[in-house]
């Protein structure tokens, strides 16, 4: 679609917002001045708002709707995508200006997905995203990773690399393709639960400039992006280059990316585990899901240790002062008996 199409029809779609949502979330309601549903998927009930009425575009724009539960938001094109499980944008396209020459006073109910496809945003299409990528060797994410420094990429079979992902604009307008490293999200028994994508620059050299170059998809809550598998030990922290990055200088050990710190909070721990390093990002989001990660472990008798970076963070410290210095200073937060173990040499 062109941006104008695209811009036009979202426009179109908000001054029928709530024929919209009728139409295509009906098993939501009207409450005040928003549709009540609990997804884009036409699940029941009450986490996603969809603005009923409001400006065209812009902050409070008819048509946007926010879902409590995920923080995914979008507009009405988006909500068609998902609601029928549609991939390819023209496809979206079609529907909707299906959907703008019906009358309004006898919606159709709202319509299955079609058949062999999944919903957006959902495990199933996170599985399927992450089935269409390809291992990152001698592609643009190791090159990304490199050049942050990373070079441990050894157990990292959770990332993957796709030459042409989708990307769609949070404020509406063109579909844009980029290569994006693809994360795998899994439940403790190893089972895909989401995905995680970060988009970058073709050379590798940068994240693509768009709005938001990372995005998860799927069910996230509790599980994370795994490399290596956890038994008595594992070091968990919030972004996939941070704790790939206490991970050069602890190769060793079993590691896991909860993606946020609201989810790192969360994280369900093995019936194994004996000792928890939380990885822990310098500011007050971090502060809080190490503490609240630390009353849940002790809570149920895991020893929880909080390793600190000297920098900003731990991918600052390993591009900043190097690797020698970043194994330094985790040698003397570890657990002695767990240095022989997972340090380097």
């Amino acid at each position: 679609m062109a941006r104008h199409d695209a811009s036009e029809l979202a426009h179109r779609l908000g001054r029928e917002a709530e024929a919209v949502c009728k139409h295509y979330l009906s098993n939501g309601h009207r409450a005040g001045r928003y549709w009540v549903v609990g997804n884009a998927q036409n699940s029941p009930g009450r986490s996603m708002f969809v603005r009923l009425t409001g400006p065209e575009s812009g902050k409070g724009a008819a048509g946007k709707y926010t879902d409590a539960a995920t923080g995914e938001h979008g507009d009405l094109l988006d909500i068609i995508r998902e609601s029928c499980g549609l991939v390819d944008f023209k496809d979206v396209a079609e529907e909707a200006r299906s959907f703008l020459s019906l009358p309004r006073h006898e919606p159709d109910p709202a319509p299955k997905p079609r058949s062999g496809t999944a919903p957006t945003g959902s495990p199933e299409a996170a599985r399927r995203l992450f089935a269409m990528a390809q291992p990152i060797s001698r592609t643009v994410v190791e090159t990304h990773l490199r050049k942050r420094a990373i070079t441990a990429l050894h157990d990292t079979g959770s990332l993957r690399f796709h030459p042409r992902c989708y990307y769609r604009p949070e404020g509406g307008g063109p579909t844009e393709t980029w290569p994006a490293m693809i994360a795998a999200v899994t439940d403790l028994g190893g089972i895909q639960t989401g995905a995680h994508r970060t988009w970058l620059l073709p050379d590798g050299s940068e994240k693509a400039p768009v709005e938001t170059p990372r995005r998860a998809m799927g069910n996230l809550l509790g599980h994370g992006v795994r490399f290596g598998m956890a038994q008595d030990v594992l070091a968990a922290g919030e972004g996939i280059e941070t704790v790939l990055s206490a991970r050069s200088g602890l190769p060793n050990m079993p590691m896991l990316a909860a993606l946020s710190a609201a989810h790192l909070a969360a994280i369900l721990f093995p019936t194994t585990l004996r000792r928890l390093y939380i990885v822990r990002d310098s500011d007050p989001a971090g502060d809080g899901a190490r503490d609240s990660l630390v009353e849940r472990a002790r809570s149920v008798g895991i020893e929880a240790v909080v390793l600190s970076s000297m920098l900003g963070d731990f991918n600052e410290d390993l591009r900043q002062l190097g690797i020698d210095a970043l194994r330094a200073a985790l040698r003397v937060q570890v657990a002695p008996e767990d240095v022989d173990r997972f340090l380097a040499a």
